[in-house]
């Protein structure tokens, strides 16, 4: 009874991460359709934000009622950047990334954020960097490998994977022309830049939770000053009401899975995932959603995929697995210890 009581959490804890992913999976090929559209990048982007507020407020306001601390001008101060660097930053570098690339190549490079989370946090020194260790040295070398495949992913683009219509032909010889390679450069340095945002504001919320203890609220501030910021900006590069307007169902329905699925429930089940399991199975299954993208890019975009693309996942497959074990592996280490201390002091008492 036991055991099956156990395999059926873990079954149901493994939906759930495929569930969370095909949800992110989603989310890249609605907003690479909306794009194509021609909806506005900052239209999705303050919309998306808006949604994920008014789903999220109430439920920061009932849950944390009687645990949320007093809000002060420095922690407000805390908030705008964590938003300016997670969602202004984080979801801009995004949207103009994906503008570019295809969702395969973006789920890709995204595969990069543990390993530039964990060299940022060891910068900051909230990560232990133990090079004496097997898993410290696998932390440090994993880091280095998932750096180098972005930079492949950046820098080359490589041959055609699968022969179609879209490939430009001359004399039966393929080639991509100039104004393509500058715009897959781009697109990567762009999803770069998303990929440090994102690592940035992970690993600042650490310092902000330890003030202001509200997972939910700051969250939900967060995206509050976040649509307060893409607002200023559009005041400045988006002057066109009718780019404002909802022209179409298919623009409406975008809009509504931006903010309902890719913001509100991707965050729920997240939030369950890493409470249940802790952080490093969802990290663990980021190729699945890589996988996912590829599948439905491939059947609803009609994507191509180029050799460049699979050598930089490939590697930075390697260089996030070796990560991950380090960490798996340092937590084993730290969980051992904090053990026997506890027995030596119970010895002693």
């Amino acid at each position: 009874m036991g055991r099956e009581s156990q395999f059926s959490k873990k079954l149901k804890l493994l939906i759930t991460v495929f569930l969370l992913h095909l949800c992110y999976a989603g989310s890249h090929i609605v907003s690479r359709v909306a794009l194509n559209m021609g909806i506005s990048k900052l239209l999705l982007l303050v919309y998306r934000n808006i949604i994920a507020v008014v789903l999220l407020a109430p439920f920061a306001y009932f849950l944390e009622k009687n645990d949320r601390p007093p809000l002060t001008f420095s922690i407000l101060i805390e908030l705008f950047l964590l938003a300016l660097c997670g969602i202004a930053a984080n979801q801009g570098s995004y949207i103009l990334g994906l503008y570019y690339l295809s969702p395969t190549y973006v789920s890709a490079i995204q595969n990069s954020t543990p390993a530039i989370t964990f060299a940022m946090a060891a910068a900051l020194r909230l990560e232990q960097l133990n090079i004496k260790k097997r898993y410290g040295i696998a932390k440090v070398m994993g880091t280095a490998v998932c750096i180098s495949g972005a930079t492949i992913l950046t820098l080359y683009k490589g041959s055609p994977l699968l022969k179609n219509h879209l490939n430009l032909t001359v004399l039966g010889k393929s080639f991509i022309s100039s104004s393509q390679i500058m715009h897959w450069t781009l697109g990567c340095v762009y999803i770069l830049l998303n990929c440090v945002a994102w690592s940035g504001w992970m690993v600042f919320q650490v310092p902000v939770l330890k003030h202001y203890p509200a997972r939910l609220s700051v969250t939900t501030l967060t995206c509050f000053f976040g649509v307060i910021q893409f607002i200023v900006i559009a005041a400045f590069t988006e002057r066109d009401v009718e780019r404002w307007k909802i022209h179409s169902g298919e623009e409406l329905l975008a809009v509504l899975y931006a903010g309902l699925v890719g913001s509100g429930i991707t965050f729920s089940l997240q939030t369950w995932c890493i409470d249940r399991a802790g952080p490093l199975i969802v990290a663990i299954f980021q190729p699945v959603q890589t996988v996912l993208v590829a599948i439905l890019a491939a059947i609803i975009l009609g994507d191509q995929l180029y050799s460049g693309g699979l050598i930089g996942f490939i590697i930075i497959m390697v260089g996030l697995y070796s990560v991950l074990w380090g960490k798996n592996e340092e937590n084993k280490v730290g969980k051992l210890e904090t053990e026997d201390l506890t027995n030596h002091l119970l010895e002693q008492q």
